[in-house]
């Protein structure tokens, strides 16, 4: 196992917490039909087409134009886009802080729409402590396409078997595997802290921060 110099955080449930029936529990109250609408019209797949870096007026009229009759539950995705990331989750942002304190070389690669990443850093600052960020929605690439990974390495100067990444996708680690990335899947930040150590990366439990919650 090499000797770890870069890491590489995911930013969507590893940092902040991602959860896109927040606001349709108001909007539509009815847990079967609001599955519904989240399973078969505004749905993961169709979202990633945003972080890929398609406008939100296209995506939206992708959809309007298949189910009319849903138009302002379509267009309420994006208007409420701010209720589906709450808040960061429980001790990762003190981890990140603590790492850059330290002097590691910590950087992102995320899967986010260009504009909603711009909103999400200036709610949660501690975003800035990143070295750098890949967002796919800049580039027109999503994880865990290997291209992403190998770009990320190159802008940032990583060298792949050097990096460790964090990602709370399945694919998206196996991904950064196959792009000669060591990685680890996201679990919680006790996990976290685990698999640091596993790599030599050694930080401490009660690790304080300024990061916002």
């Amino acid at each position: 196992m090499s000797e770890i110099r870069h890491i590489v955080f995911d930013i969507g449930n590893v940092l902040l917490r991602w959860d896109p029936e927040i606001p349709y529990r108001r909007l539509i109250p009815d847990e079967t039909a609001r599955r519904r609408f989240l399973t078969e019209i505004c749905t993961g797949d169709w979202n990633k087409e945003q972080d890929r870096g398609r406008g939100w007026a296209d995506g939206e009229a992708v959809l309007i134009e298949r189910f009319p009759e849903h138009e302002p539950m379509i267009r309420a995705f994006r208007a409420n886009w701010h209720e589906m990331i709450p808040g960061s989750l429980a001790e990762t942002p003190a981890i990140l802080d603590t790492l850059v304190a330290a002097g590691q070389d910590v950087t992102a690669l995320t899967n986010f729409a260009s504009d909603t990443f711009v909103e999400a850093v200036e709610r949660f600052p501690y975003l800035r402590l990143f070295r750098g960020v890949t967002v796919s929605g800049d580039i027109g690439m999503l994880k865990p396409d290997l291209e992403i990974y190998r770009l990320h390495a190159e802008t940032f100067g990583l060298t792949p078997a050097s990096t460790l990444f964090f990602d709370d996708s399945p694919a998206n680690v196996e991904g950064a595997r196959q792009a000669g990335w060591q990685a680890e899947l996201f679990v919680d930040a006790a996990t976290m802290r685990r698999d640091l150590a596993r790599h030599g990366v050694i930080i401490p439990l009660a690790a304080s921060s300024s990061a916002a919650t």
